[in-house]
């Protein structure tokens, strides 16, 4: 029985109408004074501080921890007011997901595992009201690496439901392999929804235990197990 869904932010919850692309691109542009290189990198399924080490990386900008506090208070001023004019769309199927889950008898804690920094996930998901629905999570502020994030959301829901909690009982639900791929270093089941990073045969090749064009394709049911 699944005791804790993770949920991936972006293509997997909400299309932000390229918000955080935009906002990257506008603190390069106006902090370090670097213009060019936001188009090249591939963003889907990265975190954000693997991201902005890349392109300090490209632009031979120090990766010092002051530059990385200078991004990212900048960041996340630009994300919001950015994101107020953006042309935001919530993904197919998520709120019946997540009241579907809510409504189960023994209803799983429901988190967040992603590669946004905290406050910037929390700036995305409130433009559309969905920040309230996740009891806890896991984001770049706890690691570079999305596998280290996985193992982060793992604890978390292990300290919540105050026993540690096998691989089997997690469901993480992403729209990148790379998504598929941090599921599994926890040992986790993994849904693969194709709104996202990646098409549905791209998903397959890595495997998840399920794969559907979006979450009106699965019930809660089936994504816990009863």
């Amino acid at each position: 029985m699944t005791r804790l869904v993770l949920f991936d932010i972006d293509g997997t919850l909400v299309h932000t109408g390229g918000a955080g692309i935009k906002a990257f691109a506008k603190v390069f542009a106006t902090e370090f004074n670097a213009h060019n290189g936001v188009e090249q990198i591939k963003f889907a399924g990265r975190t954000d501080v693997n991201l902005v080490r890349e392109f300090f990386g490209q632009h031979k900008i120090p990766a010092t921890p002051e530059n990385f506090l200078r991004f990212f208070e900048r960041y996340v001023h630009h994300l919001e007011h950015i994101l107020a004019d953006s042309h935001k769309v919530e993904c197919p199927g998520v709120r019946q997901m997540i009241n579907g889950l809510r409504a189960l008898p023994q209803p799983p804690v429901i988190g967040l595992l992603t590669g946004n920094i905290r406050l910037g996930a929390e700036i995305k998901l409130r433009a559309f009201n969905l920040w309230r629905e996740f009891e806890t999570g896991a984001f770049a502020d706890d690691h570079e690496e999305r596998d280290q994030i996985a193992h982060a959301a793992h604890r978390r829901g292990s300290r919540l439901l105050k026993r540690e909690l096998r691989g089997e009982e997690i469901v993480v639900i992403g729209d990148t392999p790379l998504d598929i791929r941090c599921g599994r270093a926890i040992g986790a089941k993994v849904l693969a929804v194709a709104t996202g990073g990646a098409t549905l045969p791209e998903l397959k090749q890595h495997a998840p235990d399920w794969a559907v064009n979006d979450l009106t394709e699965v019930t809660a049911q089936e994504v816990a197990g009863r």
